[in-house]
């Protein structure tokens, strides 16, 4: 169990934190997609610092923190629920793979780290 959590924990991390810089540099595809579902520009980068922070907390997790680790994948789902909300919310479905992707992943990291013995407090 221990294997898997690190995997999808990792691919969680690394997933975040290439979408938080993208948000932070302000890509096109971001700008895009938050106008189309109503997201206003200015809070971009609210949302890539909680992305970015959700990254961190499950590095640290990993790296010997391991109830911050939970609590970030925990603040992760939430965060994602939202985004496929207003997606759905927007009625905006073309792209609604990537934000369920993303809450798959960190569901999947916050079911695994809970599964995992001394991930817990």
């Amino acid at each position: 169990m221990h294997t898997a959590y690190l995997i999808v924990a990792i691919i969680t991390i690394i997933a975040n934190a290439g979408v938080a810089v993208a948000d932070f540099l302000r890509a096109p595809f971001v700008l895009a997609n938050s106008a189309e579902v109503g997201v206003p520009a200015r809070f971009i980068p609210v949302l890539a610092a909680l992305k970015a922070a959700g990254a961190a907390g499950l590095l640290l997790g990993l790296l010997g923190v391991p109830f911050l680790g939970l609590v970030a994948a925990g603040g992760l789902v939430l965060f994602f629920v939202g985004a496929v909300g207003i997606h759905l919310r927007a009625r905006v479905f073309h792209n609604l793979a990537f934000p369920a992707t993303y809450l798959a992943l960190a569901a999947a990291t916050l079911i695994l780290g809970v599964m995992t013995p001394g991930s817990q407090m």
